[in-house]
């Protein structure tokens, strides 16, 4: 099976450090795979309401199918999102919180598709060196995300920056890059 990268943008900020260092990261993806780049402020989900245990979920339309599709035609799903308040960029989270519903719709096969598959992570936080204190929480969930779904999980890469272009002086990062896809 051709490897298909799906790489979804979590930030609400248009060439953030997060975003950057996804870019980098993909210079480096294994030969003959494809990229595909989804920006969730792009394509907004709506509203998620949890109705499991009353009406049940409606196969997604709009925006929620062109999402879902992407999720499940990938073989190797990178979340990159920058730590907002020791968590995942909302966006991020209105995502997860949509594997939900699409994973209790029978013919979507969500949950049985993307086992097996990866899941990657590229997160940014504003940290000043090489901790990765603010990132853990965030490190977490995407981690226990791969967990329960049975998916792989090659660990995160983590970068350090704030304000916009800062993630360029993370030597480490920018390095770890560089490598994130090749395994090296």
């Amino acid at each position: 099976m051709t490897r298909s990268f799906l790489f979804v943008l979590a930030s609400t900020r248009t060439g953030g450090n997060t975003e950057a260092l996804a870019r980098r990261a993909a210079r480096h993806l294994p030969a003959g795979a494809s990229e595909r780049w989804l920006r969730l402020v792009d394509h907004p989900l709506p509203p998620f309401a949890d109705t499991r245990h009353s009406t049940g979920y409606a196969p997604p339309d709009g925006n929620a199918r062109l999402v879902c599709d992407a999720t499940l035609a990938a073989t190797d799903l990178v979340i990159a999102t920058p730590v907002y308040w020791y968590s995942v960029a909302w966006p991020a989270k209105l995502y997860l919180d949509h594997w939900s519903a699409w994973m209790r719709i029978p013919e979507l096969a969500f949950a049985k598709t993307l086992e097996g598959r990866t899941l990657w992570a590229i997160v940014v936080d504003s940290d000043d060196d090489d901790t990765t204190g603010s990132s853990l929480p965030v490190v977490d969930t995407l981690r226990r995300t791969a967990e329960y779904m049975h998916m792989r999980w090659p660990g995160a890469l983590v970068g350090h920056g704030n304000r916009p272009g800062e993630i360029e002086r993370d030597a480490a990062a920018l390095a770890a890059a560089d490598r994130y896809f090749t395994g090296a």
